[in-house]
């Protein structure tokens, strides 16, 4: 595996991290036309349509394209979108979904065995510190509620990369393919329950240009570039290399909301910003640092 990226590669990754973290506004835009449910469904349904009928399903059982559907379909985006419907910032949002990182290595410590080490344990303790000021700071802009909401989805997300995970080394643009099939129903129905058949209808009925335009923004960057380009960048450098590129999404995602929608950038803000960010590149680059410094 390479270990050193050339400026074409890292312009592809940076390409990738800029889609994921503007990613957030795009949400923040569609949502001012749909139900945030109808929204997260029109987004599955388009990953899934045509990309199905021309991507093979991956060798994988269906239970771990269901368990991975519902994960991320109804877990992740489903509370995320709901989330971002006027309870939680486009701008903090972005970046306290960046938490899955400690909930991914949490849930596989708890079913591995295995204990926290004292580098881990700081990143932790770092991350809470960055949560804990933004719920000291919770306004009409963000509440309890969107953040409690953007926590679930991160746990969310934590579990649908450990089922993926599981599902060993597939093809992962048609792994989201073929397990959106499972995120589209409960979604639909969600939506039905909680929204009603008229308030989806005008949704719809309403939706201008730029509406539809972000739906195929999720759809088609967020999902079938996103994983496609990481996946290729992945099977080609270093786990290690390509993985604290991630670490950029929240600064997409803050100065786009910024830059955007106006989004304004107290202290606090970048107080907590900065502490959650120093436990998460702890996280990731100790590993890293710690092989080196062997070598």
């Amino acid at each position: 595996m390479k270990t050193s990226l050339s400026l074409r590669h890292f312009l592809l990754a940076l390409a990738v991290v800029a889609v994921w973290g503007s990613n957030f506004v795009v949400i923040k835009v569609a949502l001012g036309q749909f139900p945030p449910l109808l929204f997260a469904t029109l987004r599955f349904c388009m990953v899934v349509c045509p990309m199905v009928f021309f991507v093979r399903r991956p060798a994988v059982a269906w239970r771990s394209l269901a368990a991975y559907g519902l994960l991320i379909g109804v877990g992740q985006f489903g509370l995320m979108f709901v989330a971002l419907n006027g309870h939680i910032s486009p701008g903090l949002a972005s970046l306290v979904i960046q938490v899955q990182v400690f909930f991914t290595i949490g849930l596989a410590m708890l079913m591995a065995g295995e204990s926290v080490n004292r580098v881990q344990l700081l990143a932790l303790v770092l991350a809470a510190a960055g949560l804990g000021v933004i719920v000291t700071h919770t306004d009409g802009s963000t509440t309890v509620l969107g953040l409690g909401l953007i926590l679930l989805a991160a746990l969310s997300w934590a579990g649908g990369n450990l089922v993926s995970r599981a599902a060993g080394r597939i093809n992962m643009v048609a792994y989201v393919v073929w397990s959106s099939l499972f995120a589209v129903p409960p979604l639909a129905l969600l939506a039905l329950w909680a929204e009603g058949w008229g308030p989806m209808l005008a949704g719809v009925m309403r939706a201008d240009a730029r509406a539809w335009a972000a739906v195929a923004w999720q759809a088609w960057g967020n999902s079938i570039f996103g994983y496609a380009a990481w996946g290729w960048l992945l099977s080609r450098y270093s786990t290690a290399t390509i993985t604290p590129m991630a670490l950029l999404v929240p600064l997409f995602g803050m100065g786009c909301s910024a830059w955007l929608l106006g989004e304004s950038l107290p202290p606090w803000k970048l107080l907590a910003g900065a502490l959650l960010m120093m436990g998460l590149a702890l996280n990731l680059l100790w590993p890293w640092w710690l092989r080196r410094a062997k070598n």
